[in-house]
């Protein structure tokens, strides 16, 4: 990770600066700017970053679709998990990959309802299908995305 190079978050690329900053840590404005003290931890503190904010602008939305849906969950969290976007376990917990804070909004919106629709129809029925698609109208669309640019969001900078 070098001045210039870029990193994507919700959809979007945006460029990275290595330069000091009145926090210490990473600030996100029009571009990522980390500080030079973390250069050789960037991955890393870029990593802990995404991690923070999968948290804070992720698992706010899990809640709002379960209103939605009418559906209660256990536990929701973020994982770091390297094969799915998200499950729902027999025990309605439901784990969201940080790696979805680099994607479009209505790709993590679509991956909630998704995982949230698994404790209304466990299997992918037409019924999940037709449950997804209502509470989701951009699915297609997500999906496409996913299969497109999901491998985009699994590489390190």
């Amino acid at each position: 990770m070098v001045n210039g190079e870029s990193a994507p978050y919700l959809g979007r690329d945006y460029r990275i600066e290595i330069a000091e900053t009145p926090s210490g840590e990473i600030e996100f404005s029009r571009c990522f700017v980390v500080p030079a003290m973390h250069r050789d931890r960037r991955r890393e503190v870029l990593r802990e970053w995404y991690v923070a904010r999968a948290n804070e602008k992720i698992l706010p939305r899990v809640n709002r679709h379960a209103r939605d849906l009418g559906v209660k969950f256990a536990t929701a969290k973020i994982v770091d998990n390297r094969y799915r976007w998200g499950s729902c376990t027999v025990n309605d917990n439901v784990t969201l990959n940080w790696r979805l804070i680099k994607a479009p909004m209505f790709v993590i919106d679509y991956v909630i309802v998704h995982e949230l629709a698994h404790l209304i129809e466990n299997n992918h029925t037409p019924q999940f299908w037709n449950i997804v698609r209502t509470k989701s109208p951009t699915m297609v669309k997500a999906r496409a995305w996913l299969k497109e640019y999901g491998q985009v969001l699994d590489q390190e900078l």
